[in-house]
């Protein structure tokens, strides 16, 4: 086997192994990864509209309409119309969403980082460059 393939499988079990205790974790919080993913969108980066949290957590236009009305639906956030622009939905976190979410995301946080913690500090910084080298994203013009 090429050795790019088998560095594309071990990234696939890694990351499927964290993906395991996150889903685990959140199951006890009757969670989605998707629905932790809006949540933690809008905790971290305030109001925004459908199309920028669909964007944010890399979602499909089908399945985003389903997470935020579930969401919405455990009055875990709010869905307002943009007054600028009718067509379009604000939402935001809403306060039993915020509580929901200071109690899941350190534990989550938690899982990745003793997940990751696993390579050494300088490993971790060069394993971090040649992901975004793969990505082909540039990240520096991107944070500036």
């Amino acid at each position: 086997m090429d050795l790019q393939l088998k560095i594309f499988i071990a990234m696939n079990r890694a990351l499927k192994n964290i993906n395991k205790n996150n889903n685990t974790i959140l199951k006890q919080y009757n969670l989605s990864s998707s629905q932790f993913a809006v949540l933690e969108a809008l905790y971290h980066k305030g109001e925004l509209s459908v199309g920028e949290v669909q964007d944010k957590i890399l979602s499909s236009s089908g399945t985003i309409a389903l997470i935020i009305r579930n969401l919405e639906k455990n009055e875990l956030i709010i869905r307002n119309k943009c007054k600028e622009d009718k067509r379009k939905f604000l939402l935001r976190i809403s306060e039993k969403g915020i509580t929901l979410i200071e109690k899941v995301y350190p534990i989550i946080e938690k899982n990745i980082v003793e997940n990751i913690n696993r390579l050494e500090t300088c490993d971790q910084e060069e394993f971090l460059l040649y992901l975004k080298k793969i990505s082909g994203y540039n990240y520096e013009k991107k944070n500036r």
